[in-house]
C-alpha cells in the first residue's frame, strides 16, 4: 500500500545546532518542496505501479521520502547508491528527506519508484515552480534567452566492429539463459545455444589492429567478425520461436529480450555490411549507434572539440533569475532557426504574455523569426545576422540596446555549463526515451530549485 508520510519526529528539531547545520539554500529547497501539488503530481504517478497500490498490499517507502531523495540526487549529481549512502550517513539529509530515524530506502527501491515518474509530470513539477517563482517576485518572464545543448547518452563511441560485437554478446548470454529454460524438452541442438562471444570479442580485437593502411587485413577480420554475428542471429531465430511456445513467465521473458535486441542486431549488421562490403555511406538517420540505446542521434554542430556527438540536442529557454522556464527534446540534428517560433510560444502559454526582450545565437537568425517576434509583441528582438551585412544591418546592431542584448545572451553558456557539470547534463545516466526525458526533468527541476534557493538565502 503507498504510505504517503511518515510520521513526523521531533527528536531532531532537538538536538542542538541540527537547524543551523542545514545550509540556508537546502532550507530553503526544503520549503518550496512543502508545496502540495509536488506531492499529488509525484503521487499520482507512484499509484499507477500496481491496480491496488493505493490500498492494498504492505507499506511502501513514502511518496514524500522518494520526492526528496530524488531531488538531492539531481542537486548532487549523485548516483542512487550514493544518494542512499549519504541520505543514511547525514543527520540532515535525514531531516531534508523527511527519513527521521527509519532505515533508508534502498537504491534499487528507489530506482524502482523514480521509474514510474512521467516526463509530462516533470514538466508540471517545473511549470508549478516557476509560478511559485512569478509568485515570489524572483522572475517576471520580461527577458527570455534560448540556445541548445546535446545531453549525451551513455554509450561508448560506435563503431561497426564494437557494435557488432554487443549484438553476439547480448544475444549469446540470453541463449546461454534459453538453454536451462528449453533443456528438458530436448527438441533443439545443443549447437543452437553456443555462446559466440569469445570469437566475437577475439574478431573486433582483429579489427582495432588492422590499419586503415592494411585494407585487405580489415576486410578479412570484417568479414569473420560478421560470420560469427549472422550465425548467433540464426541461433537466436530458431531459439525465439521455441521460446514463443512456452508458457512460463521465464520464457516469456527470454522471448521479450530476444524482441528488442534481435531487431537491433539485425540492422547493425545491414549497415556493416552497406559500409565494409559494398563501401556505401549510410546516412545518420539510417544507423544504429547503440543496441541499448537505439534513440541515440548522431548530431554534428561544426565544433572543433566535438565533431560528432552521440544524444539528443535539447533548447533551453532562460528567464531572468536564472531559470529555466522550458527544455525541448529535439528529433535528430535539428536546425537552430526552427526552434525560435515554438520557444516564444511556449513562453506565452507560461507566463501569460510575451517578453520584452528575447535573444538567441546567429544560427537562429531569419527575417521570419524576426517578424514573429514582433508581432507577437517583442520589443527587443536580438537575433545577430550571421555573414555579411549591411550599413543599415550593422548601424541596427551597433545600438546600445542590441548590445547590452548580446552581453546578456551570453549568460545562457553559463547556465548550460552550470547544469551540465552541476546537475548531470552533459550525460544521461538512465536508460531508454523515457529515461532520457526524465533526466533532462530532473536536471531542469535541480537547476530551478537551486536559483529559487539561492534568491531566498540572499
Amino acid at each position: 500500500m503507498l504510505v504517503e508520510r511518515f510520521a513526523t519526529d521531533n527528536i531532531l528539531e532537538r538536538i542542538p545546532g541540527l537547524t543551523m547545520a542545514m545550509s540556508p539554500e537546502l532550507a530553503a529547497i526544503d520549503q518550496v518542496l512543502d508545496d502540495d501539488e509536488f506531492f499529488r503530481l509525484i503521487r499520482d504517478d507512484l499509484m499507477r505501479r500496481y491496480p491496488h497500490t493505493g490500498c492494498a498490499g504492505r507499506n511502501s517507502t513514502p511518496v514524500e521520502v522518494i520526492m526528496r531523495m530524488l531531488a538531492v540526487r539531481h542537486l548532487y549529481n549523485w548516483s542512487y547508491q550514493q544518494t542512499e549512502h549519504h541520505v543514511a550517513d547525514s543527520l540532515v539529509l535525514r531531516q531534508f528527506c523527511r527519513v527521521y530515524f527509519h532505515s533508508v530506502p534502498d537504491h534499487t527501491v528507489l530506482c524502482k519508484w523514480a521509474h514510474l515518474i512521467q516526463a509530462e509530470t516533470l514538466r508540471a513539477f517545473n511549470a508549478r515552480l516557476l509560478n511559485m517563482a512569478v509568485a515570489d517576485k524572483l522572475t517576471r518572464g520580461g527577458k527570455i534567452r534560448t540556445d541548445g545543448m546535446v545531453v549525451a547518452t551513455n554509450i561508448h563511441h560506435p563503431t561497426d566492429s564494437s557494435l557488432l560485437a554487443d549484438s553476439v554478446r547480448v544475444l549469446g548470454r540470453t541463449l546461454s539463459r534459453a538453454r536451462q529454460v528449453l533443456s528438458p524438452e530436448g527438441n533443439l541442438a545443443k549447437s543452437l545455444f553456443r555462446n559466440r562471444t569469445r570469437s566475437a570479442k577475439q574478431a573486433a580485437r582483429l579489427v582495432a589492429k588492422s590499419g586503415r593502411r592494411q585494407a585487405d587485413r580489415l576486410q578479412t577480420a570484417y568479414m569473420r567478425l560478421l560470420k560469427t554475428t549472422q550465425a548467433t542471429l540464426r541461433q537466436a531465430e530458431a531459439v525465439m520461436s521455441a521460446l514463443q511456445a512456452q508458457a512460463d513467465d521465464s520464457g516469456q521473458a527470454l522471448f521479450a529480450t530476444f524482441q528488442t535486441f534481435l531487431p537491433q542486431a539485425q540492422q547493425v549488421v545491414k549497415q556493416a555490411k552497406r559500409r565494409i562490403i559494398h563501401g556505401e555511406s549510410v546516412p545518420a538517420a539510417e544507423k544504429v549507434t547503440s543496441i541499448f540505446e537505439p534513440h541515440t542521434d548522431i548530431i554534428r554542430r561544426g565544433k572543433t572539440n566535438k565533431p560528432t556527438e552521440f544524444g539528443h540536442k535539447v533548447w533551453l529557454s532562460e528567464v531572468e533569475g536564472g531559470f529555466i522556464s522550458h527544455a525541448r527534446i529535439l528529433d535528430g540534428n535539428a536546425a537552430d532557426d526552427r526552434q525560435w517560433q515554438p520557444a516564444l510560444e511556449h513562453h506565452v502559454q507560461q507566463f501569460g504574455h510575451p517578453p520584452w526582450q528575447a535573444s538567441a545565437d546567429r544560427g537562429v537568425h531569419s527575417v521570419a523569426n524576426e517578424q514573429y517576434a514582433r508581432t507577437l509583441g517583442v520589443k527587443r528582438v536580438i537575433l545577430p545576422q550571421p555573414g555579411h551585412k549591411s550599413e543599415e544591418r550593422s548601424q541596427h546592431e551597433h545600438q546600445r540596446w542590441f548590445r547590452r542584448g548580446r552581453r546578456y545572451h551570453a549568460g545562457i553558456e553559463g547556465r548550460i555549463s552550470v547544469i551540465s557539470r552541476k546537475h548531470g547534463l552533459d550525460r544521461c545516466r538512465d536508460r531508454g526515451s523515457p529515461g532520457f526525458a526524465r533526466w533532462v526533468g530532473w536536471g531542469v527541476i535541480a537547476n530551478n530549485l537551486c536559483s529559487i534557493a539561492q534568491a531566498h538565502a540572499n
